[in-house]
């Protein structure tokens, strides 16, 4: 019994230190295998936390960016619609410019055309004419003939030049003043007003001419130079040179006869010199001609100036809306340029900025793993997220 009871003495602490062993071991187990589950629930916890947020952040970043990219794309849109406006405004006035400057090549070849028709046919006309009016000496016998013989001359010269009756002059109309009756009045450009008188002294000529001494052609010439300077008078005394009243400086007086007009150069050239000081200028029918196609080209002249000073227009009008195309344009590309920077900015520096503290998020989520795959390590785990 004593032994029994020394045994059980010695064994006794022995089991009861093997159990009380065993015991501490698995309540060690078991709080360990506890700790590692409270561990690994609070990194799936962080896990879908931080996951949570770096899904938040890409989903705004992915918003901002879709906001950045239609704005601009709309900003884009409304300056290439106002860019092809302007484009197609501008093509639209190079065509009406193009337009108007062929019309305008295309009527003056016209015109120089029909003026060089024109003047062929009325020098084989002049020519018939002058020979027809040698043989009319002996038919003018009256001073009503030969009013009437210079206005058919003047009419047909009228003719030759393509003048029209109230288009491009008028006959036998009294002026304003009630100071005379010019038998032609011609339209020039600017409103201006030439006169012409087709009334001239024959009488005196003709006596010369039938003349058979030399003391009466001297007696009848003389006459009929007197009879000349006495016509320019009188039309000076007219109202036919009237400054107030639209009229140019000097009034023609036509002589229907070539050889009567070289008649009074070769006899007296003073008489031209002291008509052009009174206003007069001397025509006939060959300088008459020449006379009206100045005006004729007068006219086409100051046309063509006007439709040259519209074609001048249009091109200062182009001009002001080409300036401002490329001042558009500058703007268009400075804004473009600009948009340029503020993507590569954004593409580059804001997103490494807000790639920063995802890697930094990705770092504490590697060492967390570790820590929770090393569980002897004494280091504690990190619970709070660095920025």
């Amino acid at each position: 019994m004593q032994l029994v009871a020394i045994v059980v003495a010695l064994v006794g602490p022995v089991l009861v230190a093997v159990v009380a062993w065993r015991v501490l071991r698995r309540q060690d187990a078991d709080s360990r295998h506890l700790a590692a589950e409270h561990q690994q629930v609070f990194a799936e916890q962080r896990d879908a936390a931080v996951q949570a947020a770096i899904d938040h952040v890409l989903t705004h970043n992915r918003q901002a960016l879709t906001a950045e990219r239609e704005l601009a794309g709309k900003d884009l849109d409304g300056k290439k619609s106002l860019i092809d406006q302007q484009l197609a405004t501008m093509s639209a006035k190079l065509d009406d410019v193009s337009a108007m400057v062929q019309q305008v090549e295309a009527e003056r070849a016209r015109s120089f055309g029909e003026l060089n028709a024109q003047l062929s046919r009325q020098h084989e006309g002049l020519a018939a004419l002058l020979h027809t009016t040698q043989s009319l000496r002996e038919a003018l016998s009256s001073t009503k003939a030969r009013g009437q013989w210079g206005e058919r001359m003047a009419e047909d010269v009228l003719r030759l030049a393509g003048f029209v009756e109230n288009v491009n002059y008028r006959k036998q109309r009294a002026l304003d003043t009630g100071r005379g009756i010019p038998d032609y009045t011609f339209f020039l450009p600017n409103k201006l007003l030439l006169h012409m008188d087709v009334k001239f002294p024959l009488d005196n000529y003709v006596r010369f001419c039938d003349a058979t001494t030399d003391l009466e052609r001297k007696r009848y010439r003389d006459d009929f130079l007197r009879d000349v300077r006495a016509r320019v008078r009188e039309l000076s005394d007219r109202d036919y040179i009237d400054a107030g009243g639209g009229t140019v400086d000097f009034v023609l007086l036509f002589i229907p006869n070539e050889q009567l007009y070289a008649f009074i150069h070769e006899q007296d050239d003073a008489i031209l010199d002291d008509a052009v000081r009174h206003g007069v200028v001397f025509c006939s029918p060959l300088t008459l001609f020449v006379v009206l196609a100045l005006i004729r080209q007068m006219v086409e002249n100051l046309r063509l100036a006007r439709t040259s000073d519209e074609i001048l227009s249009l091109l200062g009008q182009f001009s002001d809306q080409w300036g401002k195309f490329k001042g558009q344009m500058e703007k268009v590309g400075q804004r473009i340029e600009a948009a340029s920077k503020e993507y590569t900015a954004l593409a580059g520096t804001r997103t490494n900025t807000i790639e920063r503290p995802l890697r930094r998020i990705d770092e504490l989520r590697t060492r967390d793993l570790e820590l929770v795959e090393d569980p002897d390590s004494d280091e504690p785990p990190s619970l709070a997220l660095e920025a």
